[in-house]
């Protein structure tokens, strides 16, 4: 599949859920976090690489795994701002808090 098209369908789903956000924030969050973007990318990986189920299984672990600092991120950014941090603060944190997590789970894998 071209990559322009990839790009487009992407930028669709990221649009259409701000969109959304503006009129219903907590369903755009529902949407936003579907496995809509990991079935998109595993239909392109497979177009790409028919044959390579290691490749498929070896990229759902990884999203199931990354749902631990994602779930991470999002508690302490719902958490952060709700005491009143900023915006940039709070993002800046709770990014620090997903890095920190996504690369000890990186690390627990590979021991």
């Amino acid at each position: 599949m071209p990559f322009v098209i990839k790009l487009i369908v992407t930028n669709i789903v990221i649009i259409g859920c701000v969109q959304l956000g503006k009129k219903l924030p907590s369903v755009a969050g529902l949407v936003a976090t579907m496995p809509i973007t990991t079935l998109a990318v595993l239909l392109w990986l497979h177009a790409e690489k028919p044959s390579d189920n290691g490749l498929l299984t070896d990229y759902t672990r990884g999203v199931l795994w990354g749902i631990v600092p994602t779930a991470l991120f999002f508690g302490s950014t719902m958490i952060f701002l709700k005491r009143g941090l900023s915006l940039n603060t709070t993002l800046s944190v709770s990014f620090v808090v997903w890095l920190s997590t996504a690369a000890l789970l990186q690390w627990l894998l590979k021991w």
